[in-house]
């Protein structure tokens, strides 16, 4: 397995970024990708879980610095069917709710999201449309995104790298600086009305 490095990020939602997406697009664009994810939250945890081609992927946030940027990084990867053991996991570790009585040793896609997620009081499900396209900007990458949260369509813009003071000097060069730092799950909780934990 390659190894994990956590990245900085900055990123914002909204409809309209003025100066900052002008700037953005003079830069060279890399690559476009359209997507359909899951994303479940967890009204009780601020963990990044979205499933993408039956691979549940996790992000916690390692860190919060001076210019209030986020420091994320891969802690989890599960395909499915997904055994029990790496599912108490996920729920104890990255939920933070109650682990459920398993009925079973593995759990298909369908089977987790139906009987294990579904009924539970302290998760919701967010059907996530993304569209993106990448920007190559002093080595970080940025993006524009379009995406839909539950249907509620909102508007998306980041810089990310390993390097934070990388970051934060292209936001500011950007025109970007005056835009909170929101990341994808407050941004989800907001539009589908979950409390921020």
């Amino acid at each position: 397995m390659a190894e994990i490095i956590p990245r900085w990020e900055w990123r914002t939602f909204g409809q309209s970024f003025g100066d900052a997406e002008t700037n953005i697009k003079k830069h060279k664009e890399g690559g476009f990708k359209k997507s359909e994810e899951k994303y479940i939250l967890s009204k009780l945890s601020s963990n990044n879980i979205k499933i993408r081609d039956d691979l549940a992927d996790v992000k916690t946030q390692l860190n919060i610095n001076a210019d209030k940027l986020e420091q994320w990084t891969v802690a989890m990867k599960q395909s499915f069917p997904a055994p029990k053991d790496k599912l108490e996991v996920l729920f104890k570790e990255y939920f933070k709710v109650p682990v459920p009585a398993f009925n079973k040793d593995t759990y298909t896609y369908t089977e987790f999201l139906d009987e294990l997620i579904a009924g539970n009081e302290n998760l919701v499900i967010v059907e996530v449309l993304k569209e993106r396209q990448a920007y190559e900007i002093n080595g970080t990458v940025a993006e524009i995104a379009e995406t839909k949260f539950n249907g509620v369509p909102m508007r998306t813009i980041c810089v990310e790298h390993e390097d934070p003071a990388l970051v934060i000097a292209t936001v500011r060069e950007l025109g970007a600086i005056g835009f909170e730092n929101i990341n994808y799950i407050n941004a989800m909780k907001t539009a589908v009305g979950i409390a921020k934990v």
